[in-house]
């Protein structure tokens, strides 16, 4: 197989949703139906011997969450598929958010009877922003549901996108039949069986009121449907490619996760309609100091050096060996084991000797990636989050966002003989991204300032650090809520000739980029007022270069929970 042809055939999606949506069961049945696995786990039932594939780690199992993103590879009629199953709740959207660097298509889970959620909402804008094509899966719709014209006008109100459903309900929670398929007129019957729907097969029919569909339908869910597509033909968007693969339309499916129902129609519909790997943009490397205007090239994916970037670390994966992985995108070229490359932030040489293909927690020796692929890398500490690998010393990717924090706490080891296990555990998961540290000034002795975007992440820290690494360790409150970037002044040399309000702090960050923390909304406007000539940023300034247009504290207080 030619070079052209692998990297045709690659599709690299991830799996959005709100929490609760059906979103790691839905991965789950994508493996299924892949071969890849022969008996799906239950997502609901945490006593039962089996768990889901992609939620691994044992505090996952335990809540019954998904906390972090994880990276399942299978193939499906012809297609390498790489597919990332994120956490849902709010608390990790920062590993989401990363996630969502490395995909070329995202499919986006929604509650038949719930609609737009909030944290659908922010996933959706990231999306949205990085211009990544959005596919739909309605899900649950085997159980009671909102009107689904309304959950079309919802999506297109809430979300600003055009909506058009590839195939349509026919009933509703106890009287749901099946899915009318508008591009083929086949409709696709569902039967409720004991451990789950299953298939009967196609039918196909000349129109919704086909004396096939009487059979199956009661009289009022038929002329429902009826009324209902009558209206999507008439006043409906039609289905677009362009506008999909341009992010701008969503082609909608409808389906049961829960019982295999739609499933793989929408697996097929979404190898089919998304779009093979893309070009990446290489920047030029910033000097450190102020803002400054970055040039941009394309690098194709058909490019024949290997070039990739690290968008996740993970440590512990397999308890066993407490080694960590460095999951790279593959970005251009071909990646074979064994290759040396340029470690674009130190300038070294690395030899990728230990290359592997990942499942879940699984594992085994991959020996070759092409462009679209994730390959796991193990053994490199000196790899972090965002690193450029390449061939070509002139590219540097710099794809990976980092966001305001919006909640803060130190942390402490709580036992003199556990510092070293205390402070290796530590590094690890700051190493990963599961927190951000900054160093502040008159920090409490022997503490770390970490920083999240939800308190539960802080919980995850503490039970890794305990079940990984038999280290305790305590939390205390921080006094802030607000944490802003300041560009490099030389009033900074002298901290005292700045005024703020009680309360206020100043820090950097781990790239020692000059932060200042503050306790609440009034204390950071009073800070804009009184200090005009000094810049605040929500993002890190190395961001605010790449966008031309980051976010000032003038812009108003509330820009740090921005997206």
């Amino acid at each position: 197989m030619s070079p052209a042809q692998q990297i045709a055939r690659r599709r690299t999606l991830a799996i959005i949703s709100h929490p609760d949506a059906g979103k790691t069961t839905l991965t789950e049945k994508f493996l299924l139906y892949g071969g890849a696995i022969h008996l799906a786990g239950s997502v609901k039932d945490r006593k039962a011997a089996r768990a889901t594939t992609s939620d691994w780690m044992e505090i996952e199992k335990q809540r019954g969450i998904s906390i972090s993103s994880t990276v399942l590879q299978f193939d499906y009629e012809g297609h390498a598929v790489n597919l990332l199953d994120t956490p849902g709740h709010k608390d990790f959207s920062e590993d989401t958010y990363r996630v969502l660097t490395a995909v070329d298509a995202a499919l986006m889970v929604i509650d038949a009877a719930k609609g737009v959620e909030v944290q659908t909402r922010k996933l959706f804008e990231v999306c949205r922003r990085r211009g990544v094509p959005i596919f739909t899966l309605i899900n649950k719709c085997d159980r009671p549901t909102r009107d689904p014209l309304e959950l079309l006008d919802e999506l297109e109100t809430v979300l600003g996108i055009q909506a058009s459903p590839i195939n349509w309900p026919l009933g509703n929670g106890p009287s749901f039949r099946g899915v009318f398929d508008r591009l083929s007129s086949q409709v696709h019957l569902f039967e409720r069986m004991a451990g789950g729907g299953a298939y009967k097969a196609p039918v196909k029919v000349a129109s919704i009121g086909d004396a096939a569909l009487r059979a199956q339908l009661d009289e009022l869910s038929l002329a429902a449907a009826t009324e209902q597509l009558a209206m999507l033909d008439g006043a409906g968007h039609a289905f677009d490619l362009a506008a999909v693969h341009a992010g701008a339309q969503s082609p909608i499916y409808f389906g049961s996760a829960i019982n295999n129902f739609g499933i793989e129609l929408l697996l097929r519909g979404f190898l089919r309609d998304s779009v093979p790997p893309a070009p990446r943009h290489s920047i030029s490397r910033m000097a450190p100091g102020l803002p400054a205007p970055t040039t941009a090239r394309e690098v194709p994916v058909a490019h024949d050096k290997f070039s990739g970037f690290v968008f996740k670390i993970q440590a512990n994966m397999d308890p066993k060996h407490r080694d960590r992985i460095a999951f790279v995108r593959v970005c251009s070229g071909r990646f074979t084991r064994d290759m040396t490359v340029t470690h674009q932030r130190t300038g070294k040489s690395v030899r990728l000797s230990s290359s592997h293909k990942l499942f879940g927690q699984e594992r085994e020796t991959v020996d070759e990636a092409w462009p679209g692929d994730i390959v796991g890398l193990v053994g490199h500490s000196e790899f972090g989050i965002g690193d450029t690998l390449t061939e070509d010393r002139s590219i540097f990717y710099d794809e990976i966002p980092r966001f305001p924090s919006e909640v803060f706490a130190y942390l402490s080891s709580t036992s003199p003989a556990e510092a070293k296990k205390y402070r290796t555990g530590l590094a690890q998961l700051l190493q990963e991204g599961v927190v951000q540290s900054f160093q502040v000034r008159n920090a409490p002795s022997d503490t770390t300032l970490i920083a999240a975007v939800g308190t539960l992440q802080f919980e995850v820290v503490q039970h890794r650090l305990r079940a990984e690494y038999k280290a305790d360790s305590r939390l205390s409150p921080a006094p802030w809520t607000l944490l802003r970037w300041i560009e490099p002044h030389p009033r900074l040399a002298d901290l005292s000739s700045i005024v703020v309000a009680s309360g206020v702090s100043f820090g950097h960050d781990k790239f020692e980029q000059p932060v200042v923390l503050f306790p609440n909304d009034w204390s950071l406007n009073y800070f804009v007022e009184k200090n005009p000539e000094l810049r605040l940023h929500t993002l890190p300034l190395e961001q605010v270069a790449q966008s031309g247009s980051g976010q000032s504290a003038q812009s108003g207080a509330n820009a740090a929970n921005a997206v």
